[in-house]
């Protein structure tokens, strides 16, 4: 099969009448940028939300203070909240959040540069997870829109758990 990753969640999305939003940080809108490659992604993609800032989490996506500064941004906590919030904030059926760090700076040992924490939200339930990448910045960031986009497929094809 030769159709892109990003052509077969357009048409398991159109299939199916729900609509996709995003909420990214580490990515910097990489995974709308591939969503909307694909002709007619307007049909199922409403659009996303790039909040780098404390400030612009809350703001935009509703995320809580208080889950910020328990769990800092990068944590399956916050990207919890994203998720739902974009989800709700552009009236989509499923909402993608990505936060992580993607490098070089910024990394710790507890949280160190390729962590990267993703969430899906629907009406009926929150996935979350948490994985890290190998590579410099742009590999990061590649890694987690693939990681994200093929999460979406399989929770669509009834197979993410």
């Amino acid at each position: 099969m030769d159709e892109t990753l990003e052509i077969r969640i357009g048409s398991a999305l159109r299939a199916r009448g729900l609509r996709l939003a995003a909420a990214e940080s580490c990515t910097g809108g990489l995974v709308g940028h591939r969503v909307t490659n694909v002709p007619g992604s307007s049909t199922y993609y409403v659009g996303s939300v790039t909040a780098y800032a404390y400030e612009a989490k809350v703001r935009l996506l509703g995320v809580k203070w208080e889950t910020l500064e328990a769990y800092g941004a990068v944590s399956e906590q916050v990207a919890e909240e994203m998720s739902t919030g974009v989800r709700n904030a552009l009236g989509a059926d499923i909402g993608l959040s990505i936060s992580g760090i993607a490098g070089p700076g910024g990394g710790t040992k507890e949280k160190p540069v390729g962590m990267v924490c993703f969430g899906l939200s629907s009406p009926e339930r929150v996935w979350t997870s948490t994985q890290y990448f190998e590579g410099d910045r742009l590999a990061v960031k590649e890694q987690s829109a693939d990681f994200i986009l093929k999460s979406l497929l399989a929770y669509l094809d009834g197979e993410l758990i």
